[in-house]
């Protein structure tokens, strides 16, 4: 940046603790995607995945909110899961026209064995800061969080 009154940026922008986080999230992000391609898995497959599993009977629609994407996403990922023989739709036990979704077995060893990579990661991260400084970057991180919610 030059400085000058027609930077199309204010002083410091990428300094900011958004771009930092973003910064993160992206390197997170693209370590998930190496560590889950030799489980034929890509990020978005396991956050459907372990979604399904901690809230079991999730529609489509409902799932599409929780993960901040379209609800066109979410049906592509489940079809291309469901194909995979991992999740299963079940009719609604009140409304036969919802289709909740639930792991199959296969699902449930896929999500173990993505999880385990995950857990690696986590592992890392945890080794890298040391253990003190994880607690306060995770206690940071979700005070974030409830600044961005009421904002």
């Amino acid at each position: 940046m030059t400085g000058n009154d027609e930077d199309p940026v204010g002083a410091g922008a990428l300094d900011r603790v958004t771009w930092a986080l973003r910064r993160a999230e992206l390197a997170v992000q693209t370590l998930k995607e190496r560590r889950l391609r030799p489980l034929g898995l890509a990020a978005s497959h396991y956050t459907l995945l372990i979604s399904v599993h901690s809230e079991p009977g999730l529609t489509g629609a409902e799932l599409a909110r929780r993960l901040n994407v379209t609800p066109q996403a979410v049906a592509s990922l489940v079809a291309r899961l469901e194909s995979r023989g991992q999740v299963e739709r079940r009719e609604h036990p009140r409304h036969r026209h919802v289709q909740e979704l639930h792991l199959t077995e296969a699902g449930r060893e896929t999500l173990r064995a993505a999880d385990k990579a995950i857990a690696d990661i986590e592992l890392r991260i945890i080794e890298g800061l040391g253990l003190k400084e994880s607690a306060q970057l995770r206690g940071l991180l979700d005070q974030v969080a409830d600044v961005a919610r009421e904002a």
